[in-house]
């Protein structure tokens, strides 16, 4: 599952291609991936223009806000450009683009003009984005789940319905291409560009809401974020008598950590997965939340962790100490690296550097498997 450095690096790298664009039409094949009803999400879609795009957790979001008077004429010139909008099938750049030097998800950031088009005037992306949900057009959510993505389709040129036809090396002819493997969902811009919405598992989730905090109240804080302190970091972890590593993979404690990346932090933190919320250390807390930050940058800068097909551009595997890794040596210590399941999930660790707290023996179960998936 694409974890918070996945979506963030899919965010920044892309959200130049779409903020001040407008929505014009929304499909979906599978209807149950998206709430409420696709109608009701395709009406709500059209004509709203893009003032943000961000990330919160897991989701990708996309603040809304009613189009400017000028966005007919943004919308001309996008359709005489779209000529060079990505390839059919192209993923979303996941680190080829520029980013903002900000971390924070929260931050002001710049709506910089897309090479491909003029584009509308859009409204200031940080006032649009702390509205209050019920007095503007919404917000559109994307949760990727396990095997969700974004690509880039085919466009639609100018007085088309649908994408251009591409000579076909087979018969001479022109035939449309078909879209990605897996589509379920297609959004299309007004400068005729194709937002795909891919997943093989079907686990994916499109959402759409007036109140954003319908769907994102129950989040924990963001890492990331500068209140995420050792202090808070040991309030939330003193009144916890559970095991780290499932602290840190709930969602309403700290958003946006995962299975890798937990088990990262957890190794440059000193900590053993099953130690008890409750009896970490304050120095120890100093240094979980020193790792936690320090990882999950890391893994930005790398531009996320590839494993398969389904992210296959970041980098940050070539560079994880523990995840993955059984039987290997431990990077710091040399000690081979030890595979158990910890909540259902499958952990890994060093067991020089992670040294098991007093009767821990009977909290994880050993693995065998080193595929880096156990």
């Amino acid at each position: 599952m694409p974890e918070l450095p996945e979506v963030e690096s899919i965010v920044r790298a892309n959200r130049d291609r779409l903020v001040g664009r407008t929505f014009t039409d929304f499909e979906t094949s599978w209807p149950r991936n998206t709430l409420p009803a696709p109608d009701a999400v395709r009406d709500a879609l059209r004509g709203r223009l893009i003032a943000d795009v961000w990330r919160r957790a897991k989701y990708i979001i996309f603040t809304l806000a009613a189009p400017s008077a000028d966005a007919g004429r943004g919308a001309d010139a996008g359709q005489k450009a779209v000529a060079g909008s990505p390839m059919r099938g192209a993923p979303l750049a996941t680190g080829h683009t520029k980013r903002p030097a900000a971390l924070s998800p929260h931050a002001a950031r710049p709506a910089a003009p897309s090479p491909h088009a003029a584009r509308p005037a859009a409204p200031s992306p940080l006032s649009a984005r702390r509205s209050n949900g019920r007095q503007s057009p919404g917000y559109l959510l994307i949760h990727l789940r396990m095997s969700g993505r974004l690509e880039w389709g085919d466009p639609v040129l100018p007085g088309q319905k649908r994408p251009a036809a591409t000579r076909s090396g087979i018969s001479g002819s022109d035939v449309p291409r078909p879209d990605a493997p897996h589509t379920r969902a297609v959004f299309t811009l007004d400068d005729g560009a194709r937002l795909l919405f891919c997943d093989a598992r079907k686990f994916g989730r499109i959402l759409w809401t007036r109140d954003l905090t319908s769907v994102t109240a129950d989040l924990g804080v963001e890492p990331l974020e500068p209140e995420f302190t050792a202090g808070l970091l040991a309030d939330l972890l003193t009144r916890r008598s559970g095991r780290i590593k499932p602290l840190l993979l709930d969602q309403s404690v700290v958003a946006g950590i995962g299975n890798i990346y937990a088990d990262e932090a957890l190794h440059r933190a000193g900590l053993h997965p099953l130690t008890p919320g409750n009896r970490v250390s304050p120095a120890a807390v100093k240094r979980l939340c020193h790792a936690i930050r320090s990882v999950l940058r890391a893994a930005i800068r790398h531009n996320g962790t590839s494993f398969d097909w389904v992210y296959p551009t970041g980098t940050m595997q070539d560079h994880l100490r523990v995840y993955g890794r059984t039987g290997e040596a431990c990077r710091t210590c040399g000690t081979a690296i030890e595979a158990l399941r910890v909540g259902q999930r499958g952990t890994h660790l060093c067991p020089r550097c992670q040294p098991a707290p007093r009767g821990a023996s009977s909290g994880g179960r050993a693995l065998r498997s080193a595929s880096p998936r156990v």
